[in-house]
């Protein structure tokens, strides 16, 4: 069978999408369109997508063998429409040559990457790349985040079974993209004392001290990840919207900075500087980091976006002009001050709620290594719920239902509760007020805690746990499991769903919290008491729909309280995501970092 041939037949078939079942997928990138096994613009001699190599036999040919052009949803249902349309398929056909640049034309063959870089940490970056991925692809476009680099306890993992920070999952589903390993290439969990693990392409790496990583890792085999990750996103999309890290004018770092200027430069991108107004000298961080930037970097900024602004933003006109003045850099606009609920980055800015005797109040130990702290957020918009974050004993007094959080080194953070007399506490409370351990919080309700490897503690030891369940972890390998679960409470028989991301295996002799499955197998999970008031699980997100946080409510309900168990956490973020972008797209003129390239647009 001829070429032609073969194209008219994929053609024939008329199905769009990846062949999950196909012993070669994915044969080019994950979730790519298995439409076109065969390209019907063979051979395009285009530099952009292929180049003339040698066959074995010695002859010259065209390889497409790096072109990822049709195996991107968009542009093979456009050529798919097309080619059924004209019932012409034969590659050297006038037609198909002008269905080619009909599609360049809609679709582009590399996308356009905008960074956006804070002037410090917490100015807004996070939220200005989340709304400049949903603005554009609400115009049409095909979007991806990125970030080469991220320091993050908040991470949470893709369908792939890859862990990528927790952000980036946000910004991918701003962009209505599918998460992917390569949008946050490499993840930096602290584990204390100086030391991460690292988390390259979604995976456990190492565990590297600053030195070892900055001194050895990251212009070597960093910089080669952050390439091949951003070049897979770049020819799968029409825009990359790039968030840095911190802030570029780190000049202690230098060249060794790989989540900043190094990736501009990589990508080509054209730049934003937010500067958060609320903290006060905004158009001196606006000024001095950019004059610090070499010109070179300093080229690549096309504005500065002044973000969170509480009150009337024309005040600020008599700087923003001197500013501009001095530096030769537009200010884009003035972001206000927006309430959403969105997951958090930073550990940093969680905060109690305040309470009132309507409320149920919900204890959330705030561990020294916390992490997947947004496993609560659910819980805090609930009308009925109050979040208090525990760091004291005397706190426990106050509340009426206790968790224990997600941790990156569970045997310190145990350590911590003894030394600060939680330990104690909690146990006292076992059987008088629901205590729920998720992940790391599971492993510290056990009666043991095995490292005979050294895996989670760095020497071997055996601790003591707080004994409410009997179930015992082992941490026995340096092996991590990252699975997206769904499957039913066991209590209630109501759906949930979620992804475990933990170190360490936990067996238990009380009865399974929950029956879920990984798409592999179905099997039992986590564990609860005989009274049902200690439950631990390894689910993260678990509290995101109605199910788990009606459960908690009701045991932890001392008498009847109005409680909206109805609320779909992801619901309102997708709310959010919708008043975040119109609320930049409104303040701020993107004109002179976004190319236009679709007709009509």
């Amino acid at each position: 069978m001829d070429l032609a041939n073969k194209v008219r037949e994929e053609v024939e078939k008329g199905v769009i999408g990846p062949d999950e079942q196909c012993e070669h997928y994915p044969c080019h990138f994950q979730g790519q369109d298995c439409s076109f096994c065969y390209c019907p613009l063979y051979p395009c001699l285009d530099p952009d997508l292929g180049k003339m190599v040698i066959s074995r036999k010695g002859k010259e040919v065209w390889s497409c063998q790096d072109c990822y052009y049709v195996h991107r949803n968009d542009v093979a249902k456009d050529l798919m429409a097309a080619l059924v349309l004209e019932r012409q398929v034969p590659p050297d056909d006038p037609t198909v040559r002008k269905l080619k640049a009909d599609l360049e034309r809609a679709h582009a063959k590399r996308a356009q990457a905008i960074m956006v870089l804070g002037a410090t940490s917490g100015a807004g970056k996070s939220l200005i790349t989340a709304a400049l991925c949903r603005i554009l692809s609400d115009g049409g476009y095909r979007v991806a985040p990125f970030k080469s680099q991220n320091m993050s306890l908040n991470s949470c993992v893709t369908k792939g079974g890859d862990e990528i920070a927790r952000i980036q999952e946000l910004q991918a589903r701003a962009a209505r993209a599918e998460p992917i390993a390569a949008m946050n290439p490499i993840l930096l969990k602290p584990k204390g004392n100086a030391v991460s693990q690292v988390i390259v392409n979604g995976r456990p790496y190492q565990d590297m001290d600053v030195q070892h990583y900055y001194g050895e890792f990251v212009l070597g085999k960093g910089l080669e990840v952050i390439r091949v990750a951003y070049d897979e996103l770049a020819r799968t999309n029409d825009f990359v919207v790039i968030e840095g890290a911190g802030s570029p004018a780190e000049i202690n770092l230098g060249e060794r900075d790989i989540a900043n200027m190094r990736t501009a430069e990589i990508a080509n991108a054209d730049c934003i500087l937010v500067v958060n107004m609320e903290w006060g000298g905004a158009f001196a961080y606006a000024y001095g980091t950019l004059k610090l930037l070499p010109e070179e970097h300093r080229r690549r900024f096309k504005g500065i976006v002044l973000n969170n602004m509480h009150g009337d933003a024309q005040c600020l006109r008599p700087g923003i002009e001197e500013l501009e003045r001095r530096l030769g850099i537009p200010v884009l606009g003035v972001v206000p001050h927006i309430d959403l609920t969105i997951p958090m980055e930073d550990s940093m800015t969680i905060a109690s709620q305040c309470s009132d005797e309507e409320r149920i109040r919900v204890g959330v130990v705030r561990l020294p290594r916390i992490s997947n702290f947004t496993d609560f957020e659910a819980l805090a918009i609930e009308p009925g719920v109050s979040i208090i974050y525990v760091t004291e004993p005397r706190q426990l007094e106050l509340v009426e239902a206790i968790i224990l959080p997600g941790t990156k080194n569970t045997i310190e953070d145990l350590a911590w509760l003894k030394e600060k007399g939680l330990f104690l506490a909690i146990k006292q409370r076992g059987g008088r007020i629901p205590i729920i351990g998720i992940c790391g919080g599971f492993q510290m309700l056990g009666a043991k805690i095995i490292d005979a490897t050294g895996v989670e503690g760095g020497t071997p030891q055996e601790v003591e746990g707080l004994g409410l369940l009997s179930s015992v972890t082992y941490f026995d390998a340096y092996d991590k499991r990252t699975v997206q679960v769904e499957g039913v409470l066991l209590a209630t028989g109501e759906r949930i769903r979620g992804y475990e991301i933990h170190m360490g295996r936990t067996e238990s002799a009380e009865k399974p919290l929950l029956r879920v499955s990984d798409g592999k197998k179905e099997y039992e999970e986590g564990a609860r008491s005989a009274d049902g008031m200690v439950m631990g699980t390894y689910l993260h997100g678990a509290f995101d729909l109605p199910p788990f946080r009606r459960l908690l409510v009701e045991k932890a309900r001392a008498s009847p309280r109005s409680l909206d168990t109805e609320l779909v956490y992801q619901d309102e973020v997708e709310e959010s995501l919708q008043k975040l972008a119109r609320t930049v797209e409104k303040a701020i003129d993107l004109s002179s970092v976004i190319s236009e390239r679709k007709e009509g647009v």
